[in-house]
C-alpha cells in the first residue's frame, strides 16, 4: 500500500500572507503610485509672446519625462523636452517664446504639456498625462493718450486729468504717483475715456503722475501727465508745551483712549496721543476717503466751498507743528485741514451736495461727519458739538449738517475743515476759490468734452 505525505497547512498560510503583503505593498507603495503627474500653468489665458510661461509639474513618484509643444494653425513646434535618469518630484519650467513669434498671425494658440512619471505601475510604464492650454495672443500695447489736464499742481494741492485708453483686452488702468500712491480713474462721458483728480501730498517735496494702462496679456502703456509743478512753502510752528496743557487737555484725552490706558506720565501721554492715536484716526479717514465709484459720469460740478458763514481762519493747512517741553523736542505732526471759527455752536453748511459716508466720533477729530461729493473728492468736518446727519444720508447744498464745537483734540469752539482727494489731504483754500475751480476743474472738463465730441 502506497504512502502520501501530507501538505503542511503552515506553508499555505505563509504563501497567502506573502501574496497579501506583496499586494498591499504594490497598492500603497509610492513606487507603484497610480496618479498621473499634475500640470499647472501660471497664466490668465493671455500671452504677449514676450514674457516666459511658468509651468509646474508635480508627482509623488517623480517626473521621468516632460515635453512642451506650441501648436498654431499651421505648425507644431517643440519648446521644451527633457528626460531624467533620476525622476524629480517637482519641476518648474520657464518656457521662453520661440524665435519668430513677432511675425505670428494667430490670435489663438495651444500650449501642450505632456509628462510621464517614474512609477512602476501600468506594467512598469508609469503614469502619463497630457494637458492642453488655450491661450489668446495679444502683442499690442494699449493705446493711451492724455486728452486734457490742469496746467499746474501745487504742493499740497489738487489737479484734474482726462485721458483715453483703447484696448480690447484691457485689464487695469490707474495713475501712479512718485509717492507710491495709485489714483483710480472713473469712466467719463464716452466709452474709452477716463477722468481723475490727483493730489500732491503736502509732506512730499516732489511730484510726478503717470497714467498706466495694462492689458490681460501684460502689455503696458504709460503716459506722463505734463503738470507744471508749483512749490509752495508751508508754515513750521515751534510749540512749547505747558504743564497746564498737559494736566488739562492731555489728561482729559488720556482718559478716553485705550492707547493711554495705564500710562501716567503726562509727556508720554501727549506723545502717544499726538502720534499713535492720531495715526489711528488718520488711517480710518484715509480708508473711508480712498474709494472711487466705477460708474461712468458725464460731468463733475463743484461749487466753491465755504461751510462756515463769516468765519475767520484760526489755523492753516499744512502747518508743520514741532512740540517741545522745557527746551527738549517731544513730538511733531502736520495740521491737515483749515481751522475756521465764528460763533460758538455755529451752523456748518456745505455748499455742495453729496453722500454722508461717515458720521461718528473719531478720536482727536471728535464728532466728525465726512461727505463724498463724487470723483473721490471728500470733505471732513471735525470737532463738532453735535451732528445732524447719519451715514448714507444724502445732503443738499446749503443744508445744516452739524454745529461747531470742541470735541476731540480742540482747545476752543471751531471747525476743522478738511478736503481729501482719494485719501490724501489737500489744500481747502483751492476748493474755496471760485477762479481756481474754473481754471483747474470746469475748463478742463469743458475742453475735454469738445475734443471727445470730435473724436
Amino acid at each position: 500500500m502506497g504512502y502520501r505525505k501530507k501538505k503542511s497547512p503552515i506553508g499555505g498560510v505563509l504563501i497567502t500572507v506573502l501574496i497579501v503583503v506583496g499586494a498591499l505593498y504594490v497598492y500603497f507603495s509610492e513606487t507603484f503610485e497610480r496618479n498621473a503627474p499634475r500640470i499647472s500653468l501660471e497664466n490668465n489665458g493671455y500671452w504677449n509672446l514676450k514674457k516666459p510661461l511658468n509651468i509646474t509639474i508635480d508627482d509623488a513618484s517623480g517626473i521621468k519625462m516632460y515635453r512642451v509643444t506650441l501648436k498654431t494653425s499651421s505648425d507644431e513646434k517643440s519648446l521644451e523636452y527633457e528626460q531624467f535618469v533620476t525622476p524629480e518630484k517637482s519641476i518648474k519650467i520657464e518656457v521662453k517664446p520661440p524665435r519668430g513669434t513677432h511675425s505670428m498671425k494667430d490670435k489663438s494658440i495651444q500650449v501642450i504639456v505632456e509628462a510621464q512619471d517614474g512609477s512602476k505601475w501600468n506594467l512598469l510604464n508609469g503614469n502619463s498625462t497630457k494637458k492642453i492650454f488655450e491661450l489668446t495672443v495679444d502683442k499690442k500695447k494699449p493705446q493711451l493718450s492724455i486728452v486734457s489736464n490742469s496746467y499746474k499742481i501745487s504742493r499740497g494741492g489738487s489737479a484734474l486729468v482726462i485721458f483715453k485708453v483703447a484696448d480690447e483686452n484691457i485689464d487695469e488702468i490707474y495713475i501712479q504717483s512718485n509717492n507710491k500712491k495709485r489714483f483710480k480713474p472713473q469712466p467719463f462721458y464716452k466709452e474709452g475715456y477716463y477722468i481723475s483728480l490727483v493730489a500732491w501730498p503736502v509732506m512730499d517735496t516732489s511730484f510726478k503722475a503717470t497714467v498706466v494702462a495694462k492689458d490681460s496679456a501684460g502689455n503696458i502703456s504709460k503716459s506722463y501727465i505734463p503738470f507744471y509743478l508749483k512749490q509752495k512753502n508751508y508754515k513750521v510752528s515751534h510749540i512749547k508745551i505747558s504743564d497746564k496743557f498737559l494736566k488739562g487737555k492731555i489728561a482729559e484725552l488720556a482718559e478716553e483712549f485705550e492707547e493711554t490706558e495705564g500710562v501716567t506720565g503726562s509727556l508720554e501721554q501727549f506723545k502717544i496721543i499726538n502720534e499713535d492715536v492720531r495715526a489711528k484716526n488718520e488711517k480710518l479717514i484715509h480708508e473711508i476717503t480712498s474709494k472711487v465709484e466705477d460708474t461712468q459720469i458725464d460731468t463733475f460740478k463743484i461749487n466753491k466751498m465755504y461751510p462756515l458763514k463769516n468765519a475767520q481762519v484760526v489755523a492753516t493747512f499744512g502747518d508743520h507743528r514741532k512740540y517741545s517741553y522745557e527746551g527738549s523736542y517731544i513730538s511733531e505732526s502736520y495740521h491737515l485741514g483749515l481751522d475756521l471759527a465764528s460763533n460758538a455752536m455755529a451752523d456748518i453748511r456745505p455748499q455742495n451736495s453729496g453722500e454722508v459716508v461717515f458720521s461718528d466720533f473719531n478720536g482727536l477729530y471728535g464728532n466728525m461727519p465726512i461727505i463724498h461729493h463724487g470723483l473721490g473728492l471728500y470733505t471732513l468736518y471735525g470737532h463738532c458739538s453735535s451732528v445732524q446727519v447719519n451715514s448714507e444720508d444724502s445732503v443738499n447744498s446749503g443744508a445744516t449738517i452739524a454745529k461747531t464745537g470742541k470735541s476731540g483734540y480742540a482747545m476752543g469752539d471751531h471747525l476743522h475743515f478738511g478736503v481729501l482727494v482719494q485719501g490724501i489731504e489737500v489744500r481747502p483754500q483751492e476748493w474755496m476759490d471760485k477762479q481756481w475751480i474754473k481754471l483747474n476743474i470746469n475748463d478742463i472738463i469743458k475742453n475735454a468734452k469738445e475734443i471727445i465730441r470730435r473724436d
